[in-house]
C-alpha cells in the first residue's frame, strides 16, 4: 500500500472516530404515569440535588420537601408547611415527548413565573430515569445575575430511607 493512501485511510479513520456520538434518548417505561403517580397519588422526596456538577447542601427546606403527583394530573408540593421555605406549588402535570424522543414532565401553574423566576406558566422537567422508587429529572433554572444553570434532582419514594441526604461539604 502506498504511504499516501495509508495515511489518507488513517486520517479518515481518526476523524470519523472523533465525531461525537449522538446520545440515545432515555426510553421511558410504558407505565410511566403509574410510576410517577401510582394508582392515584404518590409523593416523592428529594434525595440529592445538583447545581450543574456541584452537589447542593440539603438544609431544612430540601429535607422536608415533598412533591406529590396525582393520576388525575394534579401536582403540588409542601413548601409552605416548612417555616421560611416559601409558598407551595399547585398545578397540573402531563408527560411530553419531543420529536427527538426525549421525555419530560410538563408542569403548568400560574405560580411558576414567581416560584422559578420564569416568564412562562409552564416548565419542562426532563426525565433522565424513572422507576418505582426513583425519579431523576433535570431542568434549566435562572439564578442570581440571570445565570442559567442545569439543576438535576434525584427524587425517591417518600417512604424510602435514604442515607447521606443531609449533605455538607
Amino acid at each position: 500500500m502506498k504511504p499516501v493512501l495509508f495515511f489518507s485511510i488513517l486520517l479518515i479513520t481518526i476523524i470519523s472516530s472523533c465525531k461525537e456520538k449522538e446520545k440515545k434518548s432515555y426510553k421511558l417505561p410504558q407505565n410511566a404515569m403509574a410510576l410517577i403517580a401510582s394508582d392515584s397519588v404518590k409523593s416523592w422526596k428529594l434525595a440529592q440535588r445538583f447545581n450543574g456538577k456541584i452537589r447542593m447542601n440539603m438544609g431544612p427546606c430540601f429535607m422536608a420537601y415533598r412533591q406529590t403527583f396525582q393520576i388525575d394530573s394534579l401536582v403540588f408540593d409542601n413548601n409552605s408547611k416548612t417555616i421560611n421555605c416559601g409558598p407551595s406549588l399547585k398545578g397540573k402535570w402531563q408527560l411530553h415527548t419531543t420529536s427527538k424522543g426525549n421525555h419530560f414532565i410538563k408542569i403548568s401553574s400560574p405560580q411558576l413565573p414567581q416560584l422559578l423566576n420564569s416568564d412562562k406558566e409552564y416548565k419542562y422537567f426532563k426525565i433522565l430515569y424513572l422507576s418505582r422508587d426513583t425519579l431523576k429529572i433535570s431542568f434549566s433554572h435562572k439564578q442570581y445575575g440571570n445565570q442559567v444553570r442545569t439543576i438535576t434532582d434525584y427524587l425517591v419514594r417518600e417512604d424510602l430511607d435514604v442515607g447521606d441526604r443531609y449533605f455538607h461539604h
